[in-house]
C-alpha cells in the first residue's frame, strides 16, 4: 500500500512549517523516519505543487532519498489523480506532512483494520476521536478515481476528502474510532503557537515513538 504525504510550503497561516526543525530535523524527516518503521507501507512519497516554492520540499526529499511527485498547487484533487494514473495501487493512505508527532503503529493498527472491511475510504476522523495530527485516510483507488473534478467545488478540490464527507450516502464510509475522544486536542502544526507546543513535546518524550495517552499527557502538561 502506497502512502502519500501532502506537503507544501505555501501554508496560509505558517508558511514553510513542513520544513521548519525541531531537535535539528524538519518537521517532514521526523513524520517519514517514523512511518517507515512501517512493516506494512510498501513506498512512501511526498506530493507536492508545481510551484517554484515547493522545489525547496523536492530539495529536501532528493537530499534523503525520498520519493515526491509534483502537481498542481490549489487543485491537491488533480495532484493525487495525477499520481494514480500513473502509480498502481489498489489502496493509498493520504496523511498530511503538518503531523510529524503521527505514530506508524496507528497507521499500521487502521491498515490491518481496513483489510477486514468494505469501504471506499477507512477513516479516523468522521467523526474524529483521535487528535489533530493523528489523522489518517486510507482510500481505494478505484472510488477516488471515480469522482470528477468537475463535480467539485473550489473547497473539495483543495481538500482531498471533503467530496467524500459532503456526500456520505455515496460511499461506504467506515470510521475507526478510538477508545476515548481525544477530539479536542491537537498535536499537528498549523500556526506559530502549535509548532512551540510540538517542539516541548519532542523535547519531553523518552522515546522516539510515543504512545497516544504519553503524548496527551505531556500535552496537558505543557498547555496547563
Amino acid at each position: 500500500m502506497h502512502c502519500l504525504i501532502q506537503a507544501r510550503i505555501s501554508s496560509t497561516r505558517l508558511p514553510g512549517k513542513v520544513l521548519k526543525k525541531i531537535e535539528g530535523k524538519e518537521m517532514l524527516y521526523h513524520l517519514i523516519t517514523n512511518l517507515k518503521k512501517s512493516k506494512i507501507l510498501k513506498k512512501i512519497f511526498v506530493l507536492t505543487s508545481n510551484s517554484i516554492e515547493d522545489d525547496k520540499i523536492c530539495n529536501f526529499c532528493k537530499k534523503h532519498n525520498i520519493n515526491f511527485f509534483r502537481g498542481p498547487l490549489q487543485n491537491t484533487f488533480l495532484r493525487f489523480c495525477s499520481f494514480l494514473k500513473k502509480n498502481d495501487t489498489k489502496n493509498f493512505i493520504r496523511l498530511s506532512a503538518d503531523s510529524p508527532l503521527l505514530n506508524y503503529k496507528l497507521v499500521d493498527a487502521m491498515i490491518l483494520s481496513s483489510k477486514k472491511k468494505n469501504y471506499d475510504i477507512f477513516t479516523n476522523i468522521f467523526p474524529r476521536t483521535f487528535p489533530k495530527g493523528q489523522s489518517i485516510e486510507i482510500i481505494k483507488t478505484k472510488s477516488f478515481l471515480s469522482i470528477k473534478n468537475n463535480f467539485l467545488n473550489n473547497e473539495e478540490k483543495e481538500h482531498l476528502t471533503k467530496y467524500f464527507y459532503n456526500n456520505p450516502l455515496k460511499f461506504n464510509i467506515y470510521n475507526y474510532r478510538n477508545n476515548i475522544n481525544y477530539s479536542n486536542y491537537n498535536l499537528s502544526v498549523d500556526t506559530e503557537n502549535d509548532f512551540k507546543i510540538v517542539k516541548k513535546i519532542f523535547q519531553r518524550k523518552q522515546n522516539e515513538v510515543i504512545e497516544l495517552k504519553e503524548l496527551i499527557r505531556i500535552y496537558k502538561n505543557i498547555t496547563k
